[in-house]
């Protein structure tokens, strides 16, 4: 088994120490191996697991759902219609954001195509933003770069 620090192990994934402490508090690691010094070890399966956690984490899961996950990969008996479901949710969750910021997309480039080259008074950018109703398209579901 090979023994990690908190900086070795954070290295090793690409994650951050302070997002490691933090997986630490709400549960998804596993308090670690202390030292004598009381300074954190990691073994491989600290690894595994975070990479784990940041992998789900980059296809969007949520803190709860990767939880979820978690347990099963705890419980490699269980049956996998769980982790099924929770994939299938997240794949709506992405259909539904990249449907909003397709709209969201549509509407700029039409903001963009009207642009004035004269005073902010009359710029249609401002305009367009100043009153939704003249927006072509609904595009109210807030939509983000941090929703995708």
């Amino acid at each position: 088994m090979t023994a990690f620090t908190i900086g070795k192990l954070a290295k090793a994934t690409e994650v951050k120490v302070p997002t490691i402490r933090f997986y630490e508090q709400i549960g998804l690691l596993p308090p670690p191996n202390r030292t004598e010094s009381d300074r954190r070890v990691y073994g491989d399966g600290a690894v595994r697991r975070l990479s784990f956690i940041k992998h789900a984490r980059q296809l969007g899961f949520s803190v709860d759902a990767i939880r979820s996950l978690l347990a099963l990969t705890d419980d490699p008996e269980r049956p996998c219609e769980e982790a099924n479901r929770l994939a299938a949710e997240q794949l709506a969750d992405v259909e539904a954001k990249i449907s909003r910021l397709q709209a969201l997309r549509a509407e700029l480039q039409r903001m963009a195509a009207e642009s004035c080259d004269g005073r902010a008074g009359d710029c249609r950018v401002i305009e367009a933003l100043s009153d939704h109703g003249l927006c072509a398209r609904d595009h109210a579901g807030r939509a983000t770069l941090a929703d995708t």
